[in-house]
């Protein structure tokens, strides 16, 4: 199956490819995604990374956990399963405009 990796801490530098080729060393990386803020498109400093191999994945949580990339010491654990989101915000609310004469 492979395991989902958490990874903080990130600079602001990394992209989805650079953060995929730190962890290539340790294994199939399937995919790697940096977190971005969806109205700068800046990075959150945070990231996901799929590694094809549990035992690879294993390695890289035990050897790339508090190491320096591109000058900040990253934290890396297993991903925990996204948690339902709950409805709320958004869309339809507010007043106003106008909705005809009242009598």
């Amino acid at each position: 199956m492979g395991k989902k990796l958490y990874v903080g801490n990130l600079p602001y530098s990394i992209d989805d490819q650079s953060l995929g080729d730190a962890f290539a060393q340790y294994g199939t990386v399937t995919s790697a995604r940096v977190i971005s803020d969806r109205e700068t498109n800046r990075s959150k400093g945070f990231g996901f990374v799929e590694m094809e191999d549990d035992a690879a994945a294993d390695e890289a949580i035990e050897k790339m956990n508090g190491q320096p990339l591109d000058g900040r010491n990253i934290n890396v654990s297993e991903a925990r399963p996204q948690e339902p989101r709950q409805g709320g915000g958004g869309g339809r609310g507010g007043g106003g405009g106008s909705r005809g004469p009242r009598y």
